[in-house]
């Protein structure tokens, strides 16, 4: 009898953990992910305040579980122009990644943050910088706190692309200006401390930095001003459950829009929003096999993109003429801009491109006496387009003209 009793205890012992196993749910997935520090090396900060933030970098750093296949780290500066020290793909140790960050050298020159912030927007989402899609972007953003070209714009766009951004002062920023430009809430992704003192955030931060790469965590993309994507790993399957997603306006709760999904779904796209919104979001996943908590995302929609406007003639010539408009400004600015004309009778129509910041364009190589029809077209970030169309018309060339007729007694002889 001893050795079915045996084989019984066992049978019964590896039940018991098979259904704590399913109690607590599937194991948690190591972390994986880009993080980009982004450090501020102008002629601001002082050299030994660099030494210090690049001290808390390195050990900041050094214990995160970095490899291949987790978390990949890449340093860019904050100068005249942005430099990278290393790729994503250069290390793959926390102990390589601390020897790079001591070697790195300041560079002084200006603070051009907004330069900085749009060069490593590109890397982040990069692959021949080392960045891998589908995974977690993390920035992690060192400052003494000033800037000498614009932060807001490009810091949004790399929230909207679904970055999680950190912003580390060391007690010279404006706060209202940093805590907009921080991942929200800002009371987990702003610190003010002293350059002297970095060393008493470190282990938050890092947790903070490994919560934002679980692959488990809700993420939005392609925000626009009328939607956004949500996308967000396997945690269910088509036989364990479904999903419930909750969608609200911040500032109304009560008017909640639902939709249910399958177990093996991992994304979802709302549309139809109104533009410069917060939507609070809610994926509640239902399962009778395993308890998986419910995950929440503020995303905000952009401003409406509002296309160009009163398109003006001037200057016109036989073969020339100038287009003017008046240009899309704000945070739903036009990436750029493409005018097309032809004439409206029929032949080819041409195409100018204008970049963004400019407003107006000089159309060449036009015929003398011919109506055209101009099309100004504003290209968004959103990959939608606006365009706004005028007819216009080149006068006739120089013709020769019969001489006047004198009048009378004007000079020679009368009658």
């Amino acid at each position: 009898m001893l050795p079915w009793t045996a084989l019984g205890l066992a049978l019964s012992l590896r039940l018991a953990l098979a259904q704590s196993g399913a109690e607590r749910g599937p194991p948690a997935s190591a972390p994986q992910g880009d993080l980009l520090f982004l450090l501020d090396s102008s002629a601001s900060v002082s050299h030994y305040e660099f030494s210090r933030v690049r001290e808390f970098l390195g050990q900041l750093a050094a214990p995160l579980p970095l490899g291949p296949e987790a978390l990949r780290v890449s340093l860019v500066h904050v100068s005249s122009r942005p430099h990278t020290e290393f790729s994503f793909s250069q290390h793959s140790s926390g102990a390589a990644v601390q020897d790079a960050i001591r070697a790195a050298a300041q560079l002084m020159g200006d603070t051009n943050t907004g330069l900085a912030l749009a060069y490593a927007r590109e890397q982040l989402f990069a692959e021949a910088a080392g960045a891998r899609p589908g995974v977690p972007k993390v920035l992690v953003w060192v400052t003494d706190g000033g800037s000498s070209d614009p932060v807001g714009p490009p810091m949004q766009e790399l929230k909207d692309l679904g970055t999680t951004v950190f912003i580390v002062s060391t007690g010279r920023g404006n706060l209202l200006e940093l805590a907009a430009a921080a991942s929200a809430p800002a009371r987990k992704h702003l610190h003010f401390v002293d350059v002297d003192d970095l060393h008493i955030i470190a282990q938050e931060l890092r947790g903070s930095i490994l919560d934002a790469m679980q692959p488990q965590q809700l993420r939005a993309s392609e925000v626009t001003s009328s939607g956004f994507r949500l996308a967000w790993p396997p945690l269910l399957t088509a036989d364990s459950g479904y999903y419930v997603l909750e969608l609200a306006p911040s500032a109304e709760p009560g008017t909640k829009r639902r939709q249910q999904l399958p177990g093996n779904a991992t994304g979802w796209a709302w549309a139809h929003l109104d533009p410069a919104t917060d939507y609070d979001v809610a994926l509640v996943p239902e399962s009778n096999v395993h308890f998986v908590r419910p995950q929440h995302l503020r995303v905000r929609t952009l401003p409406e993109e509002a296309g160009p406007e009163r398109i003006v003639i001037s200057h016109a010539r036989p073969r020339s003429l100038q287009v003017s408009w008046a240009p899309a400004l704000g945070p739903a600015a036009a990436l750029g801009y493409h005018v097309q004309f032809g004439p409206l009778r029929g032949g080819a129509a041409q195409r100018v491109e204008v970049p963004a910041g400019h407003n107006s364009t000089t159309l060449q190589g036009l015929a003398p006496g011919t109506a055209y029809l101009v099309t100004v077209t504003a290209a968004f970030r959103s990959g939608r387009e606006r365009a706004l169309s005028a007819k216009a018309c080149t006068p006739d060339g120089e013709r020769s003209r019969a001489p006047r007729p004198s009048p009378p007694g004007a000079g020679g002889r009368g009658p």
